[in-house]
């Protein structure tokens, strides 16, 4: 693979990676500003438009959520520069995963017609995210091993197993525990979406019990003797972007949720599960020599 090759490839799936975790982001200004059915029907924007129109009775929203849709026009379009990316470079352990965007994409335009059918229940808003989380790792291990060339390293059955097993694990769940609190708590989007039917209050400490838990394997994991040192530092990272995350959730609970805490603490949570995916990475794949 020629070195113009390797340099686009990287580029091309960074872009990917920048994108998948704006859309996070874009998807949270939408719910905060109560602009989820900004455009009240899907595809189309409005009946008879793909895109808002002059009058519309939802005013400004409109174009907060048709701008969120649209991005998902230009990850379309990342997407399809990767894959040409990927064929180009010839590198075929990447296929999978470049088309895995694809799938997951198409599967997140399909998520969120049927989030929007079902006037945002909070159900198919959390199966949005976990996907959304689920694409950025895929795109993290992308540009990962479009950097040099990694193959897959069986872990033992020790220590270092459980641990590195254990911590991936557990931020997901706490990640997945966090949508639940979101679909409890106030901002739905709009008005008149329906919750869930749980105390706001007992779901939000479970998930800053599971935050708690998470420091400590993450403590755990730094001292064992058997990590690595490469994974020692990305777990130094881990740690302080996991710690400010639990910061900022503990002081929008007692602040009663305003949005800007809000967005920060979701733009936080992609960006703690992106540095526990490199710590997994760390781990589980090894380096070997590009031809």
């Amino acid at each position: 693979m020629s070195e113009f090759a390797r340099k686009w490839l990287v580029a091309i799936t960074r872009v990917l990676l920048i994108f998948q975790t704006g859309i996070v982001l874009t998807g949270g200004v939408v719910r905060l500003t109560g602009s989820g059915l900004g455009c009240p029907t899907w595809p189309e924007c409005t009946e008879g438009s793909y895109t808002p129109i002059e009058g519309q009775i939802e005013g400004f929203k409109s174009w907060i959520e048709f701008g969120n849709r649209l991005l998902t026009f230009a990850l379309v379009l990342a997407c399809a520069l990767s894959i040409l990316a990927v064929l180009i470079s010839k590198r075929k352990e990447l296929r999978l995963l470049v088309l895995g965007q694809f799938a997951g994409i198409f599967g997140q335009a399909i998520l969120g017609g049927i989030t929007v059918l079902t006037d945002l229940h909070p159900l198919p808003v959390a199966g949005h995210f976990v996907l959304s989380i689920i694409l950025i790792a895929g795109a993290q291990s992308l540009l990962t091993k479009a950097k040099t060339s990694y193959e897959h390293k069986s872990l033992d059955k020790n220590i270092l197993h459980v641990l590195a097993r254990s911590h991936v694990v557990l931020t997901f769940i706490v990640i997945v525990v966090g949508t639940i609190v979101t679909g409890t708590g106030p901002h739905a989007g709009d008005v008149a979406s329906p919750r869930f039917d749980f105390h706001v209050s007992t779901v939000a400490w479970l998930h800053a019990d599971l935050v708690i838990a998470l420091l400590g394997l993450s403590l755990a994991y730094f001292i064992s003797s058997t990590t690595p040192a490469p994974t020692k530092r990305l777990l130094k990272y881990f740690f302080l972007a996991a710690l400010l995350q639990g910061g900022i959730g503990y002081i929008q609970y007692f602040l009663g949720l305003p949005e800007l805490l809000v967005a920060a603490h979701m733009l936080g949570s992609t960006l703690v599960w992106i540095s526990a995916w490199k710590v997994w990475l760390s781990i589980s794949r090894q380096p070997k020599k590009v031809n």
